[in-house]
């Protein structure tokens, strides 16, 4: 997961703190709710979400598309359609989103969009270049995190992508979306 964590970095760059979480490395159960109960740890996870003002979605492509992981979790954002605050917007309204992406096939520009959309259908707003992406030579053993130093083009992308994302959610904060 070094994109993500490449992110993260020029985020804090930018002036924003935060912490890499592998949704992989938890108990997320499938569905569309805030808690599906059973062990399920989606609730701290969107706990941490929530209290966030930008959310980095890292995930690598299979066959062109997000992993199943990232999947899942664009399911689990499907309930924030339902959840609102007191004057009724989302609670993920006035939050940012970014996409990173990394495989060894095309479907970057793909899976960035794919993702970038369901994140804004659920409420998060989403800064100009709001995805940075490495893509290999397809059916090849080179992995992102094997490059040293990591391509010029990813680094800078990244790097803008994480200052624009930083700087609208300044922006939000400042002036907030108006109540529903």
């Amino acid at each position: 997961m070094l994109i993500g964590t490449q992110v993260l970095d020029e985020l804090k760059a930018a002036g924003a703190t935060g912490e890499v979480v592998r949704v992989a490395d938890h108990t997320i159960r499938f569905g569309v709710s805030t808690d599906e109960g059973d062990g399920d740890e989606w609730p701290v996870i969107r706990a941490k979400m929530l209290d966030a003002d930008v959310l980095v979605v890292a995930t690598p492509i299979w066959m062109g598309q997000p992993a199943s992981v990232c999947k899942m979790v664009l399911e689990r954002l499907d309930a924030e359609l339902g959840e609102s605050d007191d004057e009724g917007r989302m609670l993920t309204h006035g939050k940012v989103a970014m996409v990173a992406v990394v495989g060894n096939e095309d479907g970057a520009h793909h899976t960035i969009a794919e993702c970038l959309q369901a994140l804004n259908d659920v409420g998060f707003s989403v800064a100009a270049n709001a995805g940075t992406y490495w893509v290999g030579e397809a059916m090849q053993a080179t992995d992102y995190q094997d490059l040293d130093p990591s391509p010029e083009k990813t680094t800078a992308t990244t790097k803008t992508a994480a200052a624009y994302a930083v700087h609208l959610a300044r922006l939000l904060k400042g002036s907030p979306f108006p109540a529903a």
